[in-house]
């Protein structure tokens, strides 16, 4: 979950890919806040496309679209935004409204994700 706090790792080790991106990862925005732990890759491995990342963080879950992701490390993933300005997963149609069909697809995966059966 996100804390608020300033403790980006020094060295958060090699780039890594999407592949072996664990789940439980921390999260970090560009100027060092953390966002949150990763709780789920959504990816096409068979086409190897990255979608984005479902993030766990203190105002619940929260969407970060491949654009957004800076880079992904050992230790620790960089994403552009704080959480408060990353998107919820969503089964609302309405999102498209927002004029990214994109976006508004990869919310809804994010969604299915979350309500999927444990």
């Amino acid at each position: 979950m996100a804390d608020n706090s300033r403790e980006t790792p020094q060295d958060l080790g090699a780039p890594v890919s999407y592949l072996v991106l664990a789940d439980g990862t921390p999260v970090w925005d560009r100027s060092g806040d953390r966002v949150g732990r990763v709780e789920n890759v959504l990816a096409d491995e068979h086409q190897d496309i990255f979608h984005g990342l479902v993030v766990n963080t203190d105002l619940g879950y929260r969407y970060v679209p491949s654009a957004l992701v800076d880079g992904i490390f050992e230790q620790g993933v960089i994403v552009s935004r704080p959480a408060a300005r990353l998107p919820e997963p969503s089964a609302d149609p309405a999102a498209q409204a927002i004029g990214d069909e994109t976006l508004a697809g990869d919310l809804r995966r994010a969604w299915d994700w979350l309500i999927q059966p444990r």
